[in-house]
């Protein structure tokens, strides 16, 4: 292909790859997100597809938050990318479920709570998690005990006993998601912790904490005083 044939975008592309080298944080958002979608459309111009999801959700951290659902309908921005962003999303979640995931000792909520908004702090419906511990406070598993709708999810003492007793754990960090953004307790949420408080320490088990974690904000019922209440 001779010079004249060259998609316009070409060089530009190449300047930008240099500057990316040169000094990543000298690059406008827009420039970063262009690249990134680059990667899946080699042989389009991406510029105007940054530029129109910047705008759209109002920022990078909105761009890589928005539901699969609204990306699509943005214009130019397909399966191919959709999956991608999938990728992303999961190697995020991964990476901040580290502690979580190597048996580390827990020093304290906040490592549960980093990796319970990676995963599904930004979900759009209710999601209900557990760290599983030992009796030095070591990870020994980090599962998800149920999915629910946008303002619920059921939630069985059973179901999480259960899982606590197959991974012979001696205490339980308890973890769901608050989709509208506000991480207040509801009572729902304290009756629900105080049964499961109860029917854990029937088994000799520890329920250290209950955490809701939005987007940006969390609430821990341990904190609050909450954990027990109704016992």
């Amino acid at each position: 292909m001779s010079p004249a044939e060259r998609p316009h975008y070409t060089g530009h592309r190449t300047r930008l790859r240099e500057r990316l080298q040169r000094d990543p944080s000298a690059l406008a958002d827009y420039e970063l997100l262009e690249l990134f979608l680059a990667q899946v459309l080699p042989r389009r111009d991406t510029k105007p597809l940054a530029k129109a999801l910047l705008e759209r959700f109002a920022g990078l951290p909105g761009v890589f938050a928005a539901p699969e659902a609204r990306l699509l309908e943005v214009d130019g921005f397909g399966p191919s990318l959709a999956a991608h962003w999938t990728l992303i999303r999961e190697l995020w979640a991964r990476l901040s479920e580290t502690a979580l995931r190597s048996r580390e000792v827990l020093r304290g909520p906040e490592e549960v709570v980093r990796a319970a908004r990676a995963r599904f702090g930004r979900s759009a419906s209710e999601e209900f998690w557990a760290a599983l511990l030992d009796n030095k406070n070591r990870v020994l598993a980090w599962e998800r005990i149920s999915r629910g709708t946008v303002d619920q999810t059921a939630v069985y003492p059973r179901e999480v006993l259960a899982l606590a007793l197959k991974h012979q754990a001696s205490g339980l960090i308890l973890v769901h998601n608050h989709p509208g953004g506000d991480p207040t307790p509801s009572e729902p949420d304290v009756r629900l912790t105080a049964r499961l408080a109860r029917a854990a320490d029937d088994l000799g088990l520890r329920v250290l904490d209950h955490l809701i974690v939005t987007e940006d904000r969390h609430a821990s019922l341990q904190e609050m005083g909450l954990l027990e209440k109704g016992r």
